[in-house]
């Protein structure tokens, strides 16, 4: 058997060679080349016995002549299964108004793996003279937020970046930004133009532009190019002179650049990058119209064949169901890209509750928790719902001899600002700031310790309110005064964050609907059962009461037969009528009279006879009856 084996194998592999011997030398090598990974399986490495030395020769050197071939086809099958991977997630340049990307799309965040973090800005792409600003800032990791909004605003695509307040959400599209201008200019030769901005970054308040714009000036420094801030608040004529002037950005607040547009000190020609900082409190505050108005004439230059159209990129650290409606109407096709932390607590911060009794006094609750902080050096946010709040705050703290700075909408805008400058300082002269929630939302401050005085009314204010401190990995305190009213909401939110839940749409009146909800669902549950005992002991009730009236009716027809024997009137068949005819018969007549009535009424008995026979209840009236009688007639 063995031998037979053999025999064949050495005649197979006889054939092989013979049938590649009748080829010519220029058809040999691309058949060979052809035939490399079943060839080699076969010849490579193997002696047959029938073969001659020279054969052997021949593979082996064959062999040696095919090690660079063979290295060659690795590296390519490795390059077909690298750009098989890459295909799977295509990285595509969607155009700036796109189409697709809402939630559970492959556009929106949700539905795609977790972001690639990466160990320095150069692997995001970024240029020298961006990464020489970035150099400038200390700043050497990029967070989770910057790791995905980089490449996503390089690449063109109209995007939403939704991670916690302190997270890098400015650099995250600023530097991108940048880059994107300075690549025009290369590209076009695109020049700087007076009241002609190429690219509009919107903010809500005065505080947060000034914040924007000194992150553009620092960049500024190495990408070159040239920014201006336009803001309430501040005096039109300066703005109008640093608008007048060749320009690639304007920051500012969106009525006072529709103002400047009005009256002609900046147009839309040029704008092809537009940025909305801090969108969710944009649209949920009042500023829709506003900027509204100002995307109408993008979206109708965009609309023609002849434009590039604007990339869009709007920037929040909370995103609640009806503000992402909103988006996804204005802005048709943008993509939602969020971290894993949007809506979760910060890490770094600590968060306390203390719950008040209401004996409690809670001005004097405040200062004991204020004062350990500051005699730490800490610097201090005390939040307020009201202006009455903060008032009845800081004059408190000021009798205690706390010194104070004021932030709220009462106190004017360059007086906020001084006021921040104040609280800012190193020297620790006014370590402690009492405001409302106009300082949740978009101010950059180094703040130890955040006091809520009141208690916020939703779960989204919690967490801006929180994003004031544990900036950027820092370490942070977070303590909540937490009267009666307040319990059922801190509650709910305390067991969020000690279960590191979303606090997404968290609010004191859904809570409190919600419980009343279950109670009356309880109660109706209550209702029901109560119904269906009723039912049954009615059910039976009605049983009794008919099994009874048969009884009754069958004494009534004994009576009837006994009564139409005698030819007398039985007692049982007066009725409760009688006693009210009988009252006439009590006057100063004679007895006669009595008599007279007393005939009327038997004759009359007599007659309804049929209808007046009753229950055992006519029994008790008729023997009244009776007794009242006798008595009169006895008087």
């Amino acid at each position: 058997m063995g031998g037979t084996g053999r025999t064949l194998v050495g005649l197979s592999l006889s054939s092989n060679l013979f049938s590649f011997s009748l080829l010519s030398p220029s058809m040999r090598r691309p058949l060979y080349k052809l035939a490399i990974p079943t060839t080699t399986r076969v010849f490579l490495g193997f002696k047959p016995i029938s073969c001659s030395s020279s054969s052997s020769t021949t593979a082996i050197e064959a062999d040696q002549a095919l090690q660079p071939m063979r290295h060659s086809i690795l590296l390519e099958k490795l390059r077909f299964r690298h750009l098989k991977d890459s295909a799977k997630s295509p990285q595509t340049r969607s155009p700036p108004l796109s189409t697709g990307g809402k939630e559970g799309e492959p556009g929106s965040m949700k539905s795609q793996k977790k972001p690639k973090m990466v160990s320095s800005f150069e692997e995001l792409g970024l240029s020298e003279e961006v990464m020489a600003a970035v150099r400038e800032t200390g700043i050497s990791v990029p967070t989770e937020i910057q790791c995905i909004g980089v490449p996503a605003v390089l690449e063109g695509r109209s995007v939403v970046l939704g991670s916690h307040t302190g997270s890098g959400k400015t650099l995250a599209y600023m530097l991108p930004l940048v880059q994107l201008l300075r690549r025009d200019e290369a590209l076009s030769g695109v020049l700087m133009k007076p009241r002609r901005p190429r690219a509009v970054v919107l903010c809500p308040t005065r505080e947060l532009s000034e914040q924007v714009f000194r992150v553009a000036k620092s960049i500024s420094h190495h990408a070159r190019f040239r920014s201006t801030m336009v803001s309430g608040g501040g005096r039109l004529r300066p703005q109008e002179d640093s608008l007048n002037i060749p320009i690639d950005m304007v920051v500012g607040t969106p009525g006072r650049v529709l103002q400047h547009i009005e009256e002609g000190n900046m147009v839309y020609g040029e704008i092809k990058y537009l940025v909305l900082d801090e969108a969710d409190t944009m649209f949920d505050r009042g500023f829709g119209p506003d900027i509204r108005k100002f995307l109408a004439p993008l979206k109708n230059r965009a609309s023609k064949s002849d434009d590039q159209g604007f990339q869009t990129v709007l920037v929040t650290a909370t995103m609640t169901k009806a503000v992402q409606k909103l988006i996804d109407e204005e802005f048709q096709g943008i993509v939602h890209l969020r971290t894993s932390t949007l809506h979760k607590k910060i890490a770094s911060a600590r968060h306390d509750f203390i719950k008040l009794s209401g004996s409690e006094n809670k001005l004097e609750a405040l200062l004991q928790v204020l004062e350990p902080s500051l005699a730490k050096g800490n610097k201090v946010m005390v939040f307020c719902n009201t202006l009455n709040s903060s008032r009845a705050v800081d004059h408190f703290l000021g009798e205690n001899q706390i010194f104070t700075v004021n932030y709220h909408g009462e106190v004017p805008a360059e007086q906020r600002v001084e006021n921040l400058k104040k609280f800012k300082t190193e020297d620790g002269d006014c370590p402690t700031l009492v405001c409302t929630d106009l300082a949740a939302r978009g101010l950059d401050l180094d703040v130890d310790h955040v006091i809520m005085f009141d208690f916020p009314l939703n779960s989204i204010d919690y967490l801006h309110r929180t994003g004031r401190t544990a900036r950027m990995g820092a370490k942070g305190k977070v303590t909540s005064l937490v009267a009666k009213k307040d319990l059922l909401l801190a509650t709910r939110i305390e067991e969020a964050i000690r279960k590191n839940e979303s606090l997404e749409a968290l609010t004191a009146d859904n809570l409190r609907r919600d419980v009343a909800r279950a109670k009356i669902s309880e109660q109706k549950a209550k209702n029901a059962n109560l119904v269906k005992v009723s039912k049954q002991k009615n059910k039976t009730k009605v049983e009794s009461m008919k099994s009874s009236s048969k009884a009754a009716s069958t004494q009534t027809s004994g009576r009837k037969t006994l009564g139409g024997k005698s030819g007398k009137v039985s007692p049982p068949t007066k009725s409760k009528k009688t006693v009210k005819i009988l009252k006439p018969s009590k006057s100063s007549s004679a007895g006669g009279g009595s008599k007279r009535a007393l005939s009327g009424v038997m004759k009359r008995a007599d007659s309804k006879r049929s209808s007046s026979v009753k229950s055992s209840t006519s029994k008790l009236s008729v023997v009244g009856f009776r007794g009242r009688s006798s008595s009169s007639i006895k008087n």
